[in-house]
């Protein structure tokens, strides 16, 4: 099981189905988005995609394909390129909190995936 998820949110959620539909409705916010978009390389939007659903589904327990295929994730290393602002940091949550609510999921596991989406952006968040 993966480190953040001791008690197999993987499965409650419905597996990679839940995750992979959690992102695409993320990103369609994303695109939308003036101050994120611009970060999202349209030509890699769909590697995007892929490799936050599997990062996340990992993280829940779910199958290791991300550090299988991409080692590691060391998440800090592979946003530092990204401007990550307040602004931005908000934006992101903003509509990951819009993916997530859309989403038919019990109220406590989406607290946990919230939980942990908001220390994740704090993290990352690398300007002022």
């Amino acid at each position: 099981m993966a480190v953040g998820d001791p008690n197999g949110l993987y499965e409650r959620v419905g597996g990679m189905a839940f995750f992979e539909a959690l992102v695409d409705r993320f990103y369609v916010g994303v695109e939308a988005d003036p101050v994120l978009s611009p970060m999202y390389p349209a030509e890699d939007l769909d590697g995007a995609r892929r490799r936050l659903a599997l990062f996340l589904a990992q993280y829940w327990g779910g199958p290791t394909t991300y550090s299988e295929e991409r080692g590691h994730p060391r998440l800090r290393m592979r946003h530092a390129r990204f401007p990550i602002n307040p602004a931005a940091r908000e934006a992101w949550l903003a509509h990951m909190q819009a993916a997530l609510g859309e989403g038919e999921v019990d109220p406590a596991d989406a607290a946990l995936v919230w939980d942990y989406l908001c220390a994740a952006a704090s993290h990352l968040q690398n300007l002022p």
